[in-house]
């Protein structure tokens, strides 16, 4: 098998500025994450990228096939690492995605050197998607395809053939991270996005479960490929199956270093209190993913009984069921924006804002009235005609109601207020959370 343990010797995640601390201790491995904050045509464009990832979710239980997300979209709200490929090594900026278990890298910015050998082994094709596809509602344009579609029947062999292009090739490639470790013959996926992605967004590193990957492999479709933890784990780096996640709340506009990754086990020093674990759920299709079971409340009003849903760094805003969201809006008030297509409050209507309560395994996690609006600094970049001055909530409608196994999204906005432990140590593996110092502060006004 080209994935086994033989394959790579040691792995360490680099940020993306140079001489950020990488540390080691006692087989935890921590690496400092650098922040970036891209937007093009301004918050429509991020619904949209959380839109196609959530339709991905959901497809990838209803086609019972493998998808793997890759972000294509020129908006990013989030994390990501530096990594040099090859020798002489380039040098790629990798977006940190729990949505996917497999490092990606786009075939046009792929440069070969003479360390980079190809497997031969191909990848199915992925699902993919351009912020270009949704033209603000996601339903006129994809009827006008539809319609494409049919008109073109007599060419659908063609077109299959030019799908499965852009499914992904594995490549061996010597691979240097935190500036001092490198890896000879890591397995990178050397796959085409689509149009749309920024030049230095050409791929993403994955952190999803490793059963995610079941399928991946065309010539042996019932093995999973390894993700970064395994190796880290099966070459004696690490003593558990685990990494933690750590961001924090955006406080100013330029990138900073302001999130960590760790490998090995959670870094307890970011974490106040002790770290409640549930295991993943069982529920499809939250169980393909880092899913759990929670309830929601508002207030002491519950808006969304135990069900299912994911973790996704990947996404950037809150989502809940319909059901649910629809009874937010009614106690907070929320006035729908059209041109952000986030809810709006007044000062008055922020100030009688109830914690929104997330109950996991007995334990009560909140995000309190400044946690529930969008960075008030950051409105500029929403959209060229956001209203400065406007309180934006970043709770919003998962387009569906409750009971379909995809009964929320807890997005990059959640993270940055809980240290988030993802361990797959044993099956089906469990998600564990903490508050952090970032957890209540009030820097979102």
């Amino acid at each position: 098998m080209f994935l086994a343990a033989s394959l790579l010797t040691q792995v360490l995640l680099a940020s993306s500025i140079m001489g950020s601390p990488v540390e080691v201790r006692n087989s935890l491995i921590t690496i400092s994450l650098t922040r970036r904050l891209k937007f093009s045509n301004g918050t429509i464009n991020l619904s949209q990228h959380d839109k196609a990832r959530m339709a991905a979710f959901s497809d990838y239980n209803t086609r019972r096939q493998y998808i793997d997300i890759i972000p294509a979209s020129n908006v990013y709200y989030g994390y990501d690492i530096a990594v040099n490929v090859g020798s002489p090594p380039t040098t790629y900026n990798l977006v940190i995605d729990t949505g996917s278990s497999i490092t990606w890298l786009r075939n046009s910015a792929y440069m070969q050197t003479v360390t980079s050998v190809n497997t031969g082994h191909r990848v199915r094709e992925t699902y993919s998607y351009d912020s270009d596809y949704d033209d603000g509602d996601g339903r006129r344009r994809g009827r006008r395809r539809r319609r494409g579609r049919r008109r073109r029947r007599g060419r659908r062999r063609r077109r299959g053939r030019r799908r499965r292009r852009r499914g992904g090739t594995i490549w061996k490639d010597t691979v240097t991270l935190g500036g001092w470790l490198t890896v000879i013959t890591f397995p990178l996926t050397i796959a085409e996005i689509v149009k749309g992605i920024e030049e230095d967004e050409i791929g993403i590193l994955g952190l999803g479960p490793r059963p995610l990957s079941l399928g991946a492999l065309i010539d042996e479709p019932d093995r999973t490929i390894p993700t970064i933890t395994d190796y880290l784990y099966d070459q004696g780096r690490i003593d558990q199956h685990i990494v933690g996640v750590f961001f924090q709340p955006t406080t100013t506009e330029a990138d900073s270093l302001s999130g960590e990754l760790s490998f090995g086990g959670p870094d307890k020093t970011r974490c106040i209190g002790n770290i409640v674990y549930t295991r993943v759920t069982t529920i499809p299709t939250a169980s393909n993913y880092w899913g759990i079971n929670q309830k929601i409340t508002y207030g002491s009003m519950k808006i969304l009984k135990t069900t299912a849903g994911i973790i996704d760094s990947g996404s950037t805003f809150l989502y809940i069921a319909s059901d649910a969201f629809e009874q937010y809006q009614t106690a907070t008030g929320g006035i729908h924006d059209e041109i952000t297509g986030l809810l709006t409050i007044t000062l008055t209507q922020y100030m009688a804002l109830q914690n929104l309560n997330f109950h996991i395994e007995g334990q009560i996690f909140s995000l309190s009235r400044n946690a529930q609006i969008w960075p008030r600094h950051l409105n500029y970049e929403l959209d060229k005609n956001a209203d400065l001055n406007a309180i934006y909530l970043i709770v919003k409608d998962i387009g569906t109601k409750s009971g379909t196994g995809k009964d929320f999204n807890l997005g990059f906005i959640f993270l940055q207020r809980f240290y988030t432990v993802f361990d797959s140590s044993s099956s089906p593996g469990h998600v564990g959370f903490a508050k952090t110092s970032f957890t209540d502060i009030t820097t979102h006004l």
